[in-house]
């Protein structure tokens, strides 16, 4: 069973409310599978944070595991840059947000398919 990691945008679905998105995520760590965040997804959410949702967004983010931004990771997400940005915005947050699940073996919960092109990740879509 793979694991799944959380981009960014699921993150602010689920700190707003979504309780749709929020139940997907809940039942996918109740399947056994880990909830991994990266570093990346942290500063996005830190970045916009306001004063009242300060404890809601750190309870969240201690039932996820992080991953970090290793070496490997880099090297890879510089090669998706290299194939990716020109024909498909692919910025670099993507792109280590991409090379951190591939090397983690982990399927990306996006709602931004357009951001991920990448043929050799496998993308987690809501039910």
């Amino acid at each position: 069973m793979r694991d799944i990691l959380l981009d960014s945008d699921v993150i602010i679905e689920i700190l707003r409310g979504n309780e749709k998105v929020a139940e997907e995520v809940i039942g996918l760590g109740k399947s056994g599978r880990a909830v991994l965040y990266t570093p990346i997804s942290k500063a996005e959410i830190y970045h916009g944070i306001r004063e009242n949702e300060k404890e809601k967004t750190e309870a969240f983010f201690s039932c996820c595991r992080p991953v970090p931004i290793t070496d490997e990771i880099g090297e890879k997400a510089g090669r998706y840059l290299r194939q990716y940005n020109r024909s498909h915005g692919t910025e670099i947050a993507d792109a280590l947000i991409a090379a951190a699940a591939f090397i983690n073996n982990a399927d990306l919960f996006t709602f931004n398919h357009k951001h991920f092109p990448m043929k050799d990740l496998k993308l987690h879509k809501l039910k």
